[in-house]
């Protein structure tokens, strides 16, 4: 990522185009780097919007200060350097980025700002998606934002992105032992919200889903648009995760508590019970997205994302996000009221990728 070499194409282009005032030429080059800064800024956000947001102020600023870029090290690392302070600034200013207590059983914190982040903007670069699928899932999203701002960023920049300790001191203007120091901190929180899951994030992890996960999700879009509860009841883990942002709080409940609560709060019963989904993935994970239609209604509107976390042929995690109103990730707002084996779902397979894609 950081390295002191002779000037490469794209720092003499970049140089180049800066020296001409040539702003069409300074977009081509930066525009290259978007999604893999984008990834940055929702790793350390955990919110696609604001991820957005800060990606397109890091271009920003990058414009204003781009006298100062020499050439030293490479462009890639002086634009991650620029998004990195921008999502610091951006964290510095909002109190409500930082998770609070939960009131209920589970011993975790919240993060109500919690948004998924659609595959099909995730980096083309083979070397991110490496180990884009565990530093991408929600849990590891959630874990990141237990950590403060800088340790966040010492974080990412180190185990995540593979900056050397002096580039990363560099980037957060601090000394090398102070970001050893808070990557020390970092890891030990990071073991403490991810217990089960491996943490060396440099090592290859694969990035397709599994054919466990691809039945599950399809199962879990039939038994939903059948308004199939053993169905659904069968697909779930007895001590399943459940949240349902932007409400409060993660439960741990068995299967069937949480069939019967979610009938309880009405779904499944008249006016919650006509269905119609699609299968995405987000976060590197299965996702269904819902559509309800109710009655009086002729097409099915954008009601739910439910993203599953799958262990051994069972859900084991289900973080729903309201979807409600929202031109939300690319997905289109309605579906056809049409129930033939053809539906209307070009736009939707334009605008995510499938599950069931081989």
């Amino acid at each position: 990522m950081t390295d002191a070499r002779p000037l490469g194409a794209d720092e003499a282009t970049f140089i180049a185009a800066v020296r001409s005032g040539d702003t069409a030429r300074f977009a081509l080059i930066t525009e290259r780097h978007r999604r893999e800064l984008q990834v940055h800024c929702y790793r350390m956000l955990a919110n696609y919007e604001d991820a957005q947001d800060m990606t397109q102020e890091t271009f920003l600023r990058a414009w204003n200060k781009r006298e100062s870029f020499k050439g030293h090290a490479a462009l890639r690392t002086w634009l991650y350097r620029i998004a990195t302070n921008a999502c610091l600034d951006f964290l510095e200013k909002r109190n409500n980025r930082t998770p609070v207590p939960s009131e209920l059983p589970d011993p975790g914190s919240e993060v109500p700002y919690l948004q998924p982040y659609p595959d099909r903007m995730l980096p083309e670069d083979p070397q991110e998606s490496v180990v884009a699928r565990e530093t991408i899932e929600l849990a590891f999203i959630v874990a990141v934002q237990h950590l403060p701002p800088r340790q966040r960023a010492a974080f990412v920049l180190r185990d995540i992105l593979g900056w050397p300790a002096s580039a990363a001191a560099d980037a957060l203007q601090l000394t090398v032992a102070s970001v050893t120091s808070a990557l020390q901190r970092a890891r030990v929180t990071m073991r403490e919200q991810l217990p089960d899951r491996r943490l060396d994030w440099r090592s290859p992890a694969t990035h397709e889903l599994s054919n466990d996960e691809r039945g599950v999700v399809k199962s879990y879009i039939d038994a939903h648009e059948r308004n199939d509860l053993d169905g659904l009841l069968s697909l779930l883990r007895d001590d399943l995760r459940f949240a349902m942002l932007p409400e409060p709080g993660t439960l741990i409940m068995t299967a069937k508590d949480a069939v019967d609560g979610w009938v309880s709060h009405g779904l499944f019963q008249r006016g919650y019970d006509d269905w119609r989904c699609i299968t995405t993935t987000v976060n590197r994970m299965p996702a269904a997205v819902l559509y309800l239609r109710t009655p009086g209604d002729p097409e099915y509107r954008l009601f739910n994302i439910a993203v599953l976390h799958i262990v051994d042929g069972k859900i084991a995690e289900l973080t729903g996000f309201d979807a409600t109103d929202k031109p939300w990730l690319g997905l289109p707002p309605t579906l056809s009221s049409d129930k033939s084996p053809i539906v209307d779902e070009s736009s939707a397979r334009a605008a995510v990728t499938e599950v069931t894609a081989e």
